[in-house]
């Protein structure tokens, strides 16, 4: 990783801007942010290309959005994967959305028009915000969806990471659209300890994000948002329109991948690290073997 960033900074220095003049020697550069499903997602695209005869710098774990947008934007990279949803709020700041089809349109043509990068195909998951309980809990109390829980909340209690609170597409957002939403208990647990604080009984509903590991692993329920509150979260490779100029098969190698990342593959690709700890190198290669995009 960090031979790859300092051969990266000495090809950046060497060439300037002519960033696709130095793409035979260099590669094309395939970012990701730094959490499990980014590494994961960001293999698989390196991967494929090179599969396609495209040679690939990989330059993985860069950051948070902020980090990976400005190595898009300055050419360090020729594309990453990237969520809808975060496209929408954090990068165009634009108010929350709730059609998949709308906020990828919008998404896609605000991206092409302020910073000339091309959004490709959309994986069906969706990494979205969530709230999440037990197989027991949800039969007992008859609690499956959103509207369930706006009704019961005075009987349950909400493990809710910090931010959730005061988010607008949080509880308070929750509560505007749904009504009720009065927990009887509200407690703030660190990002990594909220599914611990769940089966330990500590709490009986979770906030959650879509494609977590754990919901899979522990056999959750993920509570239906069935009036359809919380932004999308999909996930989909954003690239600099030169590098598509220079290498026009980027976008039917990738769009290949797109439709078979649906939200049980990617909660059992994810578990298979952050649960099984195997290298998301291995496990984005065995899952595209097995997909028969390419040889295992």
């Amino acid at each position: 990783m960090s031979h790859d960033m300092t051969r990266a900074r000495a090809i950046t220095i060497a060439c300037g801007l002519a960033l696709f003049g130095c793409a035979k020697r260099s590669g094309l550069g395939v970012g990701s942010k730094n959490f499990t499903e980014e590494l994961l997602l960001g293999e698989m695209y390196a991967r494929l290309l090179e599969h396609a005869g495209i040679a690939v710098d990989r330059k993985l774990n860069l950051g948070g959005t902020q980090i990976a947008m400005a190595s898009l934007r300055r050419g360090d990279i020729a594309l990453y994967p990237e969520y809808t949803g975060t496209a929408l709020l954090t990068e165009l700041q634009l108010p929350p959305m709730h059609d998949r089809m709308a906020v990828y349109d919008v998404v896609k043509h605000a991206y092409a028009k302020q910073f000339n990068l091309v959004w490709l195909d959309p994986a069906p998951m969706n990494d979205t915000q969530a709230l999440a309980t037990t197989a027991a809990t949800a039969q007992r109390l008859r609690l499956f969806t959103l509207s369930d829980c706006a009704r019961l909340a005075p009987q349950l209690r909400l493990g809710a990471v910090p931010e959730f609170t005061d988010r607008p597409d949080g509880l308070p957002g929750l509560q505007r659209s749904y009504g009720g939403f009065n927990f009887s208990s509200i407690k703030l647990i660190d990002i990594g300890l909220k599914y611990k604080a769940l089966l330990q009984g500590q709490v009986d509903v979770v906030v959650a994000f879509g494609t977590d590991g754990q919901l899979s692993a522990d056999k959750l329920v993920v509570l239906k948002d069935d009036k359809r509150f919380f932004p999308p979260y999909q996930v989909a490779p954003v690239v600099r329109a030169d590098a598509l100029a220079h290498q026009p098969s980027i976008a039917p190698t990738l769009n290949r991948l797109a439709p078979l990342l649906t939200d049980e593959v990617m909660r059992g690709l994810n578990w298979r690290v952050d649960g099984g700890h195997e290298e998301p190198a291995d496990v984005a290669a065995d899952f595209l073997g097995g997909a028969g995009l390419m040889r295992r």
